[in-house]
C-alpha cells in the first residue's frame, strides 16, 4: 500500500503555495508538487486547497493530514491573514478537505522549522562570520524576513527537542538609528500613526522609504511598486539607491536587535521573498555593520552569523518538518 501523504500550504498576503510531502522519506517535500496561486482568486483557503488537490487526482486518496503555514496570528482554532481578508477556521477547513488532522502554524514558525531540513546549497552568508551547524545540545536561532510583510520567528533546540517560536515581532515599534531615520519615522508617523518595523522592512516598506525620501526632499513621490524601486537602484537612480541602502541598514539593525532579544547566538536566518532577490545589495550595504552596532554587546553580536535562505520554498519545507514531527509522535 502506498504511504500516506501530507498536504502542505504556505499562505501569505499575496500568494498561497501548496505541496505534498511523503513523511517517510529523508527529503519529505515533493518539489515537483509545488504550485502557487494568488489568494485574491479564491473565496477561502479551503477553496484554494481543493483547487490544488484537483490537479493531483491520483494522489488525492493518499492525502490524510495537513500542515498550513499562515501569515498571521493563530488564535486557538482560528487564524486571520494579516495582509488579506481570509479568516480561517482549522476545524471547518479540515472538514471541507476531508483530512484526518490539520495543523495551523504561523508562517515564520514554518520558516524556522525549515532550518532543520536546509542543505548547504540553500544558504548564503552575509558578512565575514561563517555559518557552521552547531553540535551543541542547546541552540537558539532567530529568523526574520521581508515579503508582503515582515515575519519574525525563532527555532529553539533543547535536549534533542525542536521548538519553533511563533511571534508577531515584525509589528514591534520602529526605533531609528540616526537622524535621517528619525526624520523618516516622523514622515511615516504622519501617514500611519504608529510605525512598526514592518512599515520599513517589507515590499511596501521599501516603497514607504522611497516616498518619505521624496517628501523630505520636497518632491512629489511617484507611485512605485517595490520591484520598480529595486530596478531603479540597479539602473543608477540616486533616490532608489538611497532607499535600498536605508532598507538594508534598517534590516540589519532589526536583525541585530532580534539576536539580542532572543539570545540567538547560534545564528540569524534571513528569509522571505525579498532576501534572495536583494542578496547582492545586502552584502554591499551597511546591513552587517548595523547588525553589529549594538554598543556594549557589539563584541558578542559580531560573532553571530547572518545567513540568507535561498531555498525557493522554505515555508513549505518547514511545514514538511512540522508534519514529520507530528507523524513521529504517538
Amino acid at each position: 500500500m502506498s504511504a500516506p501523504l501530507a498536504l502542505l500550504a504556505d499562505v501569505g498576503g499575496t500568494n498561497a503555495r501548496f505541496a505534498l510531502a511523503d513523511l517517510a522519506g529523508a527529503h519529505p517535500l515533493h518539489a515537483d508538487s509545488v504550485r502557487s496561486f494568488e489568494v485574491c482568486a479564491f473565496e477561502s483557503l479551503a477553496a484554494a486547497a481543493r483547487h490544488y488537490l484537483d490537479g493531483f487526482a491520483a494522489e488525492r486518496a493518499r492525502v490524510a493530514t495537513g500542515v498550513f503555514a499562515l501569515a498571521g496570528r493563530i488564535d486557538g482554532d482560528e487564524a486571520r491573514i494579516t495582509n488579506h481578508t481570509w479568516t480561517i477556521s482549522r476545524a471547518a477547513t479540515q472538514r471541507e478537505l476531508g483530512l484526518q488532522r490539520l495543523r495551523l502554524v504561523n508562517d515564520f514558525a514554518a520558516q524556522a522549522m525549515a532550518i532543520s531540513l536546509l542543505e548547504a546549497e540553500d544558504l548564503a552568508v552575509i558578512g565575514e562570520v561563517p555559518w557552521r551547524p552547531s553540535t551543541s545540545a542547546a541552540r537558539t536561532y532567530g529568523v526574520l524576513g521581508p515579503g508582503t510583510g515582515l515575519g519574525v520567528g525563532a527555532l529553539i533546540v533543547r535536549e534533542g527537542c525542536t521548538f519553533a517560536l511563533e511571534t508577531e515581532g515584525g509589528h514591534v515599534s520602529f526605533a531609528p538609528g540616526n537622524d535621517e531615520e528619525s526624520h523618516l519615522l516622523e514622515r511615516m508617523g504622519e501617514r500611519f500613526g504608529r510605525v512598526s518595523n514592518e512599515r520599513f522592512v517589507c515590499g511596501a516598506g521599501l516603497v514607504n522609504i522611497h516616498r518619505a525620501l521624496c517628501e523630505m526632499a520636497g518632491d512629489e513621490p511617484p507611485e512605485l511598486q517595490p520591484q520598480e524601486v529595486t530596478a531603479g537602484a540597479i539602473a543608477g537612480d540616486a533616490r532608489c539607491r538611497h532607499a535600498v541602502e536605508v532598507f538594508c541598514g534598517v534590516f540589519g539593525a532589526i536583525a541585530g536587535d532580534l539576536a539580542l532579544t532572543l539570545g540567538a547566538w547560534d545564528g540569524i536566518f534571513l528569509t522571505g521573498g525579498l532576501v534572495p532577490k536583494m542578496l547582492g545589495e545586502l552584502r554591499a550595504s551597511s546591513f552587517r555593520r548595523r547588525f553589529e552596532a549594538k554598543g556594549r554587546f557589539a563584541g558578542a553580536i559580531s560573532a553571530v552569523p547572518t545567513v540568507a535562505v535561498l531555498h525557493p520554498h522554505a515555508g513549505l519545507l518547514g511545514t514538511a518538518a512540522f508534519a514529520r514531527q507530528d507523524a513521529s509522535r504517538p
